[in-house]
């Protein structure tokens, strides 16, 4: 509908052959990077700790980052903390797996391991 728009498309031979003819040479030296003279940034290493697994070692990672646990160590914490809460206290699981306290409080306060409980024989039919 609109002309203008139209001429816009078309080709234009005679700008074309001015445009082969256009030839660019840079003479600039090459830009260097200025060196910090000693101000490097600091490479952030994520401090890391060896599992405390025991037997059950092939089902989890071998290392996890300080501050952090496996899902393995969890559950055994969590175990442990159920089956002796007056030996594995959450000071003491604090300061063997490297965590926070208040983090271990949450976590034996909020994540209970159930229980798998058999019924009797003779209760099975009434269930």
């Amino acid at each position: 509908d609109h002309p203008e728009i139209q001429e816009i498309h078309r080709k234009d031979d005679r700008l074309l052959t001015l445009l082969r003819d256009v030839y660019v040479e840079s003479r600039d030296s090459p830009v260097r990077v200025k060196d910090g003279g000693g101000e490097h940034l600091p490479c952030k290493q994520e401090e890391k700790r060896l599992t405390k697994l025991g037997h059950m070692g092939d089902l989890d990672v071998k290392k996890v980052p300080k501050g952090k646990i496996s899902i393995v160590e969890a559950l055994m914490v969590l175990n442990n903390h159920k089956l002796h809460p007056q030996i594995w206290t959450a000071e003491k699981i604090a300061v063997e797996y490297s965590l926070e306290l208040k983090e271990v409080n949450s976590l034996l306060e909020f994540f209970i391991p159930f229980a798998v409980r058999e019924f009797p024989k003779e209760t099975k039919k009434a269930i």
